[in-house]
This record gives structure tokens, C-alpha cells and sequence, in this order.
């Protein structure tokens, strides 16, 4: 299982980012994706979720509005669209995937390595 985070960057406040994240190794289609990220001193956070069947989308209250998240299951990818960027949205952004349908799952859970994302002028 592979997951592989990209698209991350220094961008100004207000900017525009799209996060990529091709995934290998399971059956894709079967698998809530997520996008989480961490700042230093701070825990994880989940940012944003789509289902592996209906495609519905949960997102931090903190994100909603700007940030959409979109799958395409004949590229084993996921995608962060992230607009109107703050500084509090500087992070370490990653990909994760477990098996599972809308917001019930289950068996192993994957992690990407992450993609940095500043947001600073």
C-alpha cells in the first residue's frame, strides 16, 4: 500500500493550493479517503473526508467554505482543493485511507508521508 501526497508549497494568504494523493496497493474504490494535517505542537487533525461509495464529503468547520475534496476512482487519486488560504492553514497535509463506507470503517488504516503547505507573505 502506497500513498503519495503532492502539490504542497509556500503560497501568500489568500492563495490557492491543490493537494494530490495517488494511492497504490488496494482496491481504491473500497476505501474512505481523507486529508489530515498537523502543526508543530499541535495533534493531528482530520480536514476533510469522502465516502467510497456516494462521494458525500465531511469537512473541519474550520475549512469549510474554502477547502474541497474530490476523488477519482479510475486514477487512484484524491485531491485537496484549498482556497482562501490563512495562516493558521500552515501544515504538514496527509493522505489517509481506510476501508470503509461513508463514515463507518474499518481493518487497516494508511498514512501518507505528508506534503508541506506554508501559508506566509
Amino acid at each position: 500500500v502506497q500513498l503519495v501526497e503532492s502539490g504542497g508549497g509556500l503560497v501568500q494568504p489568500g492563495g490557492s493550493l491543490r493537494l494530490s494523493c495517488a494511492a497504490s496497493g488496494f482496491t481504491f474504490s473500497s476505501y474512505v479517503m481523507s486529508w489530515y494535517r498537523q502543526s508543530p505542537g499541535k495533534g493531528r487533525e482530520l480536514v476533510a473526508r469522502i465516502s467510497s461509495t456516494d462521494g458525500s464529503t465531511d469537512y473541519a468547520g474550520a475549512v469549510k467554505g474554502r477547502f474541497t475534496i474530490s476523488r477519482d476512482n479510475a486514477k487512484n487519486a484524491v485531491y485537496l482543493q484549498m482556497s482562501g488560504l490563512k495562516r493558521e492553514d500552515t501544515a504538514m497535509y496527509f493522505c489517509y485511507a481506510r476501508r470503509g463506507t461513508g463514515t463507518v470503517m474499518w481493518g487497516p488504516e494508511y498514512w501518507g508521508r505528508g506534503t508541506q503547505v506554508t501559508v506566509s507573505s
